[in-house]
């Protein structure tokens, strides 16, 4: 009932100013706030630009994971243990492949697999990446825009003191983020046919807590994307409390680009454009400090574990 009262208060709150929001995201912390802002907002008024340079091809099919978490989240089907997939997926093609001795570097359950079937073989025929996100999407029912950085493929690797430079789903998979990361690489892809066009047309654009170097500053590096940010308001919300992050490796990245593994190093990051910083109540001493950097930082809780807990941080950064 209180959840109820809340979400209906904020909805109304929210519809009368009917803005144009754009979301940039990547495949963890950023769906944990789509998740409270598809609850209090108009999805139809909602555009997610979603970072694409993790994508590869991988047991015949087309992983673009990021991608796949946000469809999945704005369709309730997103598996919340990890954060990727679908939940309730079953593993039969998985566990067969096994048992007859192919091993798969990724956990791919059965619908989650013919997702990224289709996109490959649509990618085969000479679609765009875009214009098959646009079908899967509306084939989910989502009213919500979600559309990929580049329609290009795109690399990223990980040079490390221990192994040198390794791809990016080794050091995650294989190698459990146990590197000390040197050095982050990516390739320059070019953007995709309503990327600069969604920022334009936007009233707000708001960054999620994914990891600031490989989700969100792969977007930010496209031509056109920071000139454009330039004359929008642009909130970010903070990935950091104190000197860690709250999921992944972004510290070890960070680190390898410069930057301090705090809420100022995001600051820093984002600099040139940020309008205003979200940051978790821990971090409440470092405000002043941080306002030297942007204009304008809030401080509240960015801990994202329950729907109240969304719907609340969501309610902040629309606002």
């Amino acid at each position: 009932m209180i959840i109820k009262k809340i979400k209906n208060h904020i909805t109304t709150k929210i519809k009368r100013v009917e803005i144009m929001i754009t979301v940039f995201s990547g495949g963890t912390g950023t769906p944990k706030l789509i998740q409270g802002i598809k609850e209090i907002y108009p999805e139809e008024e909602i555009s997610v630009v979603v970072n694409t340079v993790e994508n590869l091809y991988m047991s015949r099919g087309y992983i673009a994971a990021d991608i796949d978490t946000v469809m999945y989240t704005f369709a309730d089907m997103i598996d919340e243990e990890f954060w990727y997939g679908i939940k309730g997926d079953t593993y039969i093609v998985r566990e067969q492949l096994i048992e007859m001795g192919t091993t798969e570097l990724l956990r791919l359950g059965d619908k989650d697999r013919a997702t990224k079937l289709q996109k490959a073989i649509l990618l085969e025929e000479g679609w765009t990446l875009s214009d098959i996100v646009e079908l899967q999407k509306d084939k989910l029912g989502i009213k919500a825009s979600i559309i990929p950085m580049s329609d290009e493929e795109s690399e990223i690797s990980i040079v490390t003191k221990e192994h040198g430079e390794i791809e990016f789903h080794d050091f995650l998979i294989k190698y459990q983020c146990n590197c000390e990361v040197l050095e982050v690489k990516y390739a320059h892809v070019s953007p995709s046919p309503k990327l600069i066009e969604t920022i334009e047309k936007c009233d707000k654009v708001i960054f999620g807590p994914s990891n600031p170097i490989t989700s969100i500053r792969p977007i930010i590096s496209i031509d056109g994307v920071e000139d454009a940010l330039k004359e929008k308001e642009v909130i970010a919300v903070s990935p950091f409390v104190g000197k860690s992050a709250f999921s992944g490796p972004a510290g070890q990245f960070m680190n390898a680009f410069g930057y301090e593994t705090s809420s100022k190093g995001v600051a820093e990051l984002y600099k040139t454009f940020l309008n205003t910083l979200v940051i978790d109540n821990q971090d409440e001493e470092f405000k002043e400090e941080i306002e030297e950097i942007v204009p304008n930082v809030i401080v509240t809780n960015t801990f994202m574990k329950t729907i109240e807990d969304k719907i609340n941080l969501a309610k902040i950064v629309l606002e």
